[in-house]
């Protein structure tokens, strides 16, 4: 009996032990789903790629097709309606601390579109100055001009009893009293967009700088001379 017993003991072999499947190192599901992000913003990124390469190719076409030109904007006209250059008293005439001008002038400008597509000027301030000291300003709205068209704009400078001291006080006696005639000179940036199929072009910077005399007794210009330069900003 003891030796069945052993026997049925030992007979049975080792305890069996549940068994583990083999694991081979799959990926996990957080690491597929990063490279499908990946994936897609790579995917992305070609696309925002091949759409810019897209719209600067449709720029480079219309601009060689419409060959766009620089705009012109020039000062056409200059009427004097009153200019008077009084010094604080006779008295100090000779040498004056002060002088007082009275201005009232038009300006009359040319805006020239030598393009096939329409433009679209920005508003604009011309300084009027005499010998570096601004005197006022002269306003032109913001518009838009046709294809292959000119339009004239007009704006008013109205300088009621400016005071000018010191040097400038003395010259600006002698030129009126003397020379009759006195010298201002006009500058401003005229900022335009050229207008194709509904898109605007970077800002096209039309630089305006005229040099005026007037003659206080014929209350008339007697001289102008512009120079107008444009540069891409």
């Amino acid at each position: 009996m003891t030796t069945g017993s052993n026997g049925d003991h030992y007979g049975h072999g080792p305890p069996s032990y549940p068994q583990r499947r083999p694991h081979y190192g799959g990926a996990s599901p957080s690491y597929g789903s990063s490279a499908s992000f990946r994936g897609c913003c790579c995917c992305i990124f070609m696309l925002v790629i091949f759409l810019a390469l897209l719209a600067l190719a449709v720029a480079l076409v219309v601009i060689l097709a419409v060959k766009p030109r620089k705009p012109q904007f020039d000062l056409n006209q200059v009427s004097v309606q009153y200019l008077l250059v009084a010094p604080p008293s006779q008295a100090a005439a000779a040498v004056p601390a002060a002088a007082y001008l009275s201005l009232n002038i038009t300006l009359l400008f040319t805006a020239v579109n030598p393009n096939k597509v329409g433009i679209r000027y920005g508003a604009t301030a011309f300084d009027v100055m005499y010998h570096g000291v601004p005197l006022g300003v002269a306003a032109v709205p913001g518009f838009e001009q046709p294809a292959h068209s000119t339009r004239l704009l007009q704006t008013r400078v109205v300088v009621d009893r400016f005071n000018v001291l010191q040097s400038d006080a003395q010259d600006l006696v002698r030129d009126a009293a003397l020379n009759d005639r006195v010298e201002l000179r006009i500058t401003g940036d005229v900022a335009a967009k050229i207008l194709v199929l509904g898109f605007s072009s970077p800002k096209v910077q039309v630089s305006v700088d005229c040099a005026i005399a007037i003659s206080p007794r014929r209350q008339s210009v007697t001289y102008k001379q512009c120079g107008v330069d444009g540069l891409s900003v």
